[in-house]
Parts: structure tokens; C-alpha cells; sequence
């Protein structure tokens, strides 16, 4: 199987997007990634966050389906994707990881589409809409800073709730051990901490969640230890070379600076400067507590 030739994926056991279809399509060398498609029209691109899947778009990407080609990948390392080991502190940059979604789109067809990633899916659109302004046309961020912005602002006893970024950001070991040894409490954690109620991810979601964090805890963390190596040396590069996002920008997010002392439209400026930011009053897990206002959003930001 060639990057230009995307094969059908087995069937999932477990909730999937209604009519989507599932694909497998290497993306670079000994690593495919599992997507969901669906619709037809101009392609967006939907990129999960954690501790999920592909499967946190399933209302949003129904909606969209209507009118635009959906493509629901899971990022490399999470869900049905490939999850290479990670030898040399590249193989899960952002940098990386957005150059597989640029190759996802390529080979389902799209050398030019719109993007939207909440959580560590919204660091993969960031970095892809920096790397890739050829390719993204629109994009949009849920529910996060800028890898630079977010170590800048988390300080204090109030930037606890972010201990597992510390965590996982230790050298290879300690933090896979410690999370393989409970894993369930562990990603459970931030399902419960972070959800707006049981009914923002139903029983099924929440164990196909589980099940997929659990078989792929390396890659997890090797995905979040980045974030304090290759992603922060990748943004602040940027930033000293003055480097922006230039196409149209939307930022959903909740008032974490009420709590730490920032304001995030403020820091969100200074990298898009086509920028729509707005703060909101739902929970992180916007996409499936708000699916309708978060397709609204994107559909307003496809205007642009």
C-alpha cells in the first residue's frame, strides 16, 4: 500500500460516526493512520484531542457531512493508527504529526483543506497551519494555548489541574509505568474531571476511550514529552523569526485565564492575526457537549 492508495480498515467494534467510512492510509514510513469519512463538498479536516479518538467528532462531523467531505482521522500514536516507538524525540513533534495529516489529506485526494483539532489535535493544526500555510486554508483551535503560551502561563498552585503535562514530560520510563500500572484511573481522571456530565460521553465512548488510551500509553506520553522538547523548540523558532499563522484563524475556549492571569485572545493574537476568538461556557469536551455551536463556529470560520 502506497500513501496514494488508501485501503478500507476492518471494521471497529464499537461506536463509530454514523455513515462514515473507516480508511487506513500510510501516511510516511511503517506508520498508516485510520480515518473516518464521510460527505461530500469542500474537505475539513476534524483532529481529536486527550484522552480520545476520532470518535469526539461524531456529532460535528455528521452535521458538517451534509455539506463538506469530513475526515476524522486518529493522530498517530492514538486509537487505530500506527503507533511507532519513539527512538530519536521526533517521531511525535507536532511537526511530524502534521505532516501526516498533510499526507492524509493528500492521499484521500485534498492538496488544499480546512483544519480543526481540539486539545493535543489543536498543537497538531497549529503546527500544520505553520508548516503548511500552502495547504490549510481555514483553521480552527479547541480548548488550548500555543505549546510557547502554555508553559509561559502554568504556574502556581492554580496550574495544577495541568500536572499531567509535568508528568508526562519526564524522561522515558517513570511516567509509562506509573500510568500503565492504573490506566483506567489515570485517562478516567480527565474524562470525569473534564466532561460536562455522563451525557457529554456515554458509557460505549467512554470505554472505547479507555480501550484505546490503554493499548497505547507509550505513544501518549511520547506525544506529550514532546511538548516540553521538539514542540517548544519548534514554536519558539517561530516565534523569534516572526512567524504567523495566515489564514483565517478560529479559537474556542474556555476562561482559563480568569484562573492563571493571562488573557489568552491577547496571546492567541500574536501568532494569528486573522483571528476570531471566543471564550465559552461549556466544558472542554466542547465537541461533544456543544456540537451544534462548535459546528456553527466552524461553518462561520469557512466564510472567512
Amino acid at each position: 500500500m502506497t500513501s496514494a492508495e488508501p485501503a478500507a480498515s476492518p471494521a471497529l467494534a464499537g461506536p463509530t460516526v454514523p455513515g462514515f467510512e473507516h480508511h487506513r492510509v500510510r501516511v510516511a514510513d511503517g506508520v498508516a493512520l485510520h480515518a473516518a469519512v464521510g460527505g461530500s463538498g469542500s474537505p475539513i479536516l476534524l483532529l481529536h484531542g486527550f484522552p480520545q479518538t476520532h470518535l469526539m467528532w461524531r456529532h460535528v462531523a455528521a452535521d458538517l457531512a451534509a455539506d463538506h467531505t469530513v475526515i476524522c482521522p486518529d493522530l498517530r500514536g492514538y486509537g487505530a493508527s500506527d503507533k511507532p516507538a519513539d527512538t530519536d524525540g521526533a517521531a511525535y513533534s507536532k511537526r511530524t504529526m502534521a505532516a501526516d495529516v498533510v499526507e492524509l489529506a493528500r492521499a484521500l485526494g485534498h492538496e488544499r483543506f480546512a483544519l480543526a483539532g481540539h486539545d493535543r489535535g489543536a498543537l497538531v493544526a497549529f503546527r500544520a497551519g505553520l508548516d503548511h500555510p500552502a495547504a490549510v486554508t481555514h483553521l480552527a483551535c479547541l480548548d488550548v494555548l500555543p505549546t510557547l503560551d502554555m508553559w509561559q502561563v502554568m504556574h502556581g498552585v492554580d496550574a495544577a489541574v495541568g500536572f499531567h503535562l509535568y508528568l508526562m514530560a519526564q524522561p522515558p520510563g517513570l511516567p509509562e509505568r506509573m500510568i500503565a500500572a492504573e490506566p483506567d484511573l489515570f485517562f478516567g481522571h480527565f474524562l470525569d474531571l473534564w466532561g460536562g456530565g455522563p451525557e457529554t460521553i456515554p458509557a460505549a465512548v467512554r470505554a472505547a476511550y479507555l480501550d484505546a488510551c490503554r493499548a497505547a500509553v507509550p505513544s501518549i506520553v511520547a506525544d506529550y514529552r514532546a511538548s516540553a522538547r521538539a514542540d517548544l523548540e519548534h514554536d519558539r523558532a517561530d516565534r523569534e523569526a516572526g512567524k504567523v499563522l495566515r489564514m483565517p484563524v478560529t479559537v474556542l475556549q474556555q476562561d482559563w485565564g480568569a484562573a492563571l492571569g493571562f488573557d489568552a485572545r491577547d496571546l492567541w493574537s500574536s501568532w494569528a492575526p486573522q483571528l476570531a476568538h471566543r471564550t465559552v461556557g461549556f466544558g472542554h469536551f466542547m465537541a461533544e457537549e456543544a456540537p451544534e455551536r462548535v459546528a456553527g463556529e466552524l461553518r462561520e470560520l469557512l466564510t472567512r
